[in-house]
């Protein structure tokens, strides 16, 4: 393939590393923690996030395998049509574009809810119009200019934690404010596990969640300066970010608020747990503080979106399952095409919030819910079939850059916990004997759309499960 067809490897060890370190930080921690604690109170919040951080873990020790060894920018649909089924990687594309399309779609409404918390009287609009204008330039300058703004975008987020977490731990021991309630409020009362096993098993679910996006690093692998070192080095990473930002995080506040607490339950910005325990702190400005902190990371969601859902859009069109001129590529090696297309369906998704009480936009975002879980499904299935294929084909280990862990448990322990997250989404829509058969279809609707895909595309083309012989093993892309 010639130079002028290639993406441009502008990705520095240190971008990987903040792609890999900010991919999961986000509302999930700074919102969606607190009602995480308030449901199932401090002990069994910690439990839950912390399993699937051990899910986490071990999804990105496979994907740290497969990308740095063949860095590519389809990555797992790339993965899954070599190693699985042409099918099944056709489909595990089309499924990880439009959850990213979509994304950038609720990033948008998201960013201009919190401008109205300093412009309450302004046009939202004009602040989509804004953002989404920025998103696609620095999508459009260079694979550089991703790179440099995730990594102010991370840098900004993980200061903001690490900042909480030493605050709040001097609060704890009694150093910052004097009152130090040490254990009292992760052992008072019914704590720390007040709901018993299905409210833990209710977190389980919104903690996979909000750990999505850490698989940008395999998307990003395609354009890395150096791949077999770049790509293990923000891999190994991983565990320790799980272990400091959010189990530390929701230690800290665990021990700090009474899970009792009203306002954990809250999703305004302001009585996020961060603002809570900024404020108990005597940090009078922590309010508009972490306003523009969850700013950056939702247009940091939003930048990402539109920079996966783009390489993934333009690796289908190169491997002949999108139209063909989403593959071109400009001087700098930018997929204009597939950026405008995915940026268009983004804006496309946005607009019908306006319309019909936004039920359209509704069922788009709960299409695209499920679409998370089946691409970390789909990397399990494909690192698994990866490596026996590489003994099938009588391959040494020692060719591998980077060598995941655990196997073969670790991707089938992850392959189990993401089939039950898939399935637990059903209990959502039981309550007293009764079944909401809307919540549970709006739930479930990613998942005969992913079937249609790889079905449909299987239909007509005839294809077969590989035999490990034939899997395409070569590192070349």
């Amino acid at each position: 393939m010639s130079q002028q067809q290639q993406l441009k490897r502008g990705l520095k060890s240190r971008h990987m590393m903040m792609i890999s370190l900010g991919g999961s930080i986000g509302t999930g921690l700074f919102l969606a923690s607190g009602g995480a604690i308030h449901s199932a109170g401090p002990g069994g919040a910690l439990l839950a996030y912390l399993l699937i951080g051990i899910m986490v873990y071990f999804l990105m020790q496979s994907l740290g395998e497969m990308a740095a060894y063949l860095p590519v920018p389809g990555s797992f649909s790339t993965y899954a049509t070599r190693f699985v089924d042409p099918a099944f990687g056709f489909a595990l594309g089309w499924n990880y574009w439009y959850n990213w399309a979509i994304t950038i779609a609720a990033e948008l409404s998201a960013a201009t809810l919190i401008m109205k918390y300093w412009f309450p009287d302004s046009n939202s609009v004009l602040w989509s119009a804004l953002f989404l204008v920025l998103m696609v330039g620095l999508n459009l300058l260079s694979v550089k200019g991703y790179g440099e703004s995730e990594y102010w975008f991370a840098m900004i987020k993980i200061i903001t934690v690490i900042v909480f977490i030493a605050v709040g731990i001097l609060m704890i021991v009694g150093i910052w404010s004097g009152d130090a309630p040490g254990l009292s409020n992760f052992t008072g009362g019914d704590a720390p596990f007040p709901g018993g096993f299905l409210t833990i098993l209710g977190v389980f679910m919104a903690a996979g969640f909000s750990f999505q996006g850490t698989e940008l690093v395999g998307i990003a692998a395609g354009e890395s300066e150096n791949p077999r070192e770049n790509v293990p080095r923000a891999i190994r990473s991983v565990f320790w970010r799980i272990l400091l930002f959010y189990i530390l995080a929701i230690a800290v506040i665990g021990l700090l608020i009474p899970y009792t607490n009203e306002n954990l339950a809250s999703s305004e910005i302001t009585l996020s747990p961060f603002t809570i325990l900024f404020e108990k702190a005597g940090l009078s400005v922590a309010a508009s503080v972490m306003n523009a902190v969850i700013l950056t990371s939702v247009l940091s969601a939003g930048n990402s979106g539109m920079y996966a859902s783009t390489r993934m859009l333009w690796v289908l069109a190169k491997e002949g399952k999108a139209p063909k001129f989403l593959s071109r590529l400009n001087g700098r090696g930018i997929p204009v095409a597939a950026l405008m297309v995915t940026a268009a369906i983004g804006l496309f998704a946005f607009f019908s919030s306006f319309f019909g009480d936004g039920k359209v936009y509704i069922w788009l975002l709960n299409a695209s819910g499920m679409t998370g879980f089946i691409a970390w499904l789909g990397i399990a299935v494909s690192h698994y079939r990866f490596r026996r294929a590489f003994k099938a084909q009588g391959k040494s280990l020692e060719e591998l850059p980077f060598r995941s862990r655990w196997f073969p448990f670790g991707p089938l322990l992850a392959a189990v916990m993401c089939i039950v997250v898939i399935i637990g989404q059903a209990i959502g829509a039981v309550s007293d004997g009764q079944v909401d058969w809307v919540y549970l279809i709006a739930s479930y609707i990613g998942i005969p759309l992913f079937l249609i895909f790889w079905l449909g595309y299987k239909f007509k083309h005839r294809t077969k499960l590989l035999k490990l012989e034939e899997c395409d093993l070569s590192s070349e892309q």
